[in-house]
């Protein structure tokens, strides 16, 4: 999976144990996975046996949904689809406005891999042929290739001063990990989409502060719209991250927005993923999830992402700024019209930690 400032990686035995816990006390079929970012979380759910519905507005992470969580292997092989990666990786390399802005002005990949992956990305749409879950397996493969040469902290925000020891590998196309059965891609606000959606569970990781994942993603926008769009600052960012803005980065609006979306969701379980550094605090979560019936909240602490742990420096690589903390604590919220699941779960966690040794 792509690196990710949202993604569960760490957290993923964690909250796939604490969702099978309700599962054994009220068995669930269906889940909708609402802002689904990376989708590491609904490709583990799927990987359970579950049928997930996963969205976001993203087109990036629309593509990621389709590949990893609403394509079936069976349908689009490793044999299948293997020989299309290796004619794209033959590709002779070309540089043009991508390797221009986001390797020569910008310091995203190197300019021998950032020629390569505009190769790529020019002879992709002819190989899918028209399959969306094709171009979307495709590019799926583009975007971890890429992440794994890439120059940055894990957050395209900025770029390192100098080049990451894996920005000197050569790019590689790889199949991604597909999943045998089916799922589906959505891609929509949330807002919106939670209204017209029913499933057992819905789980929820909406956006925690004012930074947006567009802007902190701006370049696997870029590559899966490829429309050479206007940019601005040093980093190189698409100029629509200013203006696509969502009222769950807005702290004045986020809210509203929170509690609009609980009052459309319609599921027996609801599973929220926070931690301490949103603009909520615990117990305003617990105080909004209240009409559900049944809220537990349960507790971990957990390292912050890289970039926030190494601390702040100038474009000349001077530190500027000292670290304030290195650790936040996770919170999941579980809110269920099941006093039964209610009872099952622990503050300690202790059942889904028990679970976790034997799912991982």
């Amino acid at each position: 999976m792509i690196k990710y400032i949202g993604s569960k990686r760490a957290l993923l035995p964690w909250i796939i144990g604490t969702i099978q816990s309700i599962h054994h006390q009220a068995p669930i079929r269906t889940v909708v996975d609402l802002f689904s970012g990376s989708a590491r979380v609904g490709h583990a759910l799927k990987s359970k046996g579950f049928y997930v519905t996963s969205n976001d507005l993203m087109n990036y992470a629309h593509v990621l949904a389709q590949a990893l969580v609403e394509a079936d292997a069976r349908t689009y092989s490793r044999e299948r689809v293997q020989p299309m990666l290796d004619r794209l990786q033959s590709l002779p390399p070309r540089q043009g406005w991508f390797t221009q802005d986001y390797c020569e002005k910008a310091r995203y990949f190197q300019p021998k891999n950032g020629a390569r992956i505009e190769a790529i990305r020019e002879g992709l749409e002819a190989e899918a042929g028209g399959d969306p879950l094709l171009r979307a397996i495709l590019l799926t493969s583009l975007m971890l290739a890429a992440d794994k040469v890439d120059s940055t902290t894990g957050i395209q925000m900025a770029y390192l001063k100098r080049w990451a020891p894996r920005a000197h590998n050569d790019l590689r196309l790889d199949y991604p990990p597909l999943l045998n059965g089916p799922g589906q891609a959505l891609q929509g606000d949330a807002l919106e989409v939670a209204a017209h959606l029913e499933a057992d569970l819905f789980y929820l990781d909406p956006p925690y502060n004012q930074h947006s994942y567009l802007g902190n993603y701006h370049v696997w926008e870029t590559l899966v719209r490829w429309d050479k769009p206007q940019t601005y600052g040093v980093a190189n960012k698409r100029k629509d991250v200013q203006e696509r803005k969502s009222p769950f980065n807005s702290r004045r609006e986020a809210r509203e927005a929170m509690q609009t979306l609980l009052g459309r969701i319609q599921a027996q379980h609801l599973v929220v993923s926070f931690n301490n550094e949103g603009f909520f605090a615990a117990e305003e979560i617990e105080e909004m999830l209240r009409h559900w019936g049944f809220v537990r909240r349960l507790t971990r602490p957990h390292a912050r992402y890289v970039g926030a742990r190494i601390g702040i420096y100038n474009p000349q690589g001077e530190k500027v700024g000292q670290v304030s903390h290195t650790e936040n604590h996770e919170h999941l919220f579980v809110a269920t019209h099941s006093r039964r699941v209610y009872n099952a779960l622990s503050d300690h966690t202790e059942a889904a930690e028990a679970l976790q040794l034997s799912l991982f």
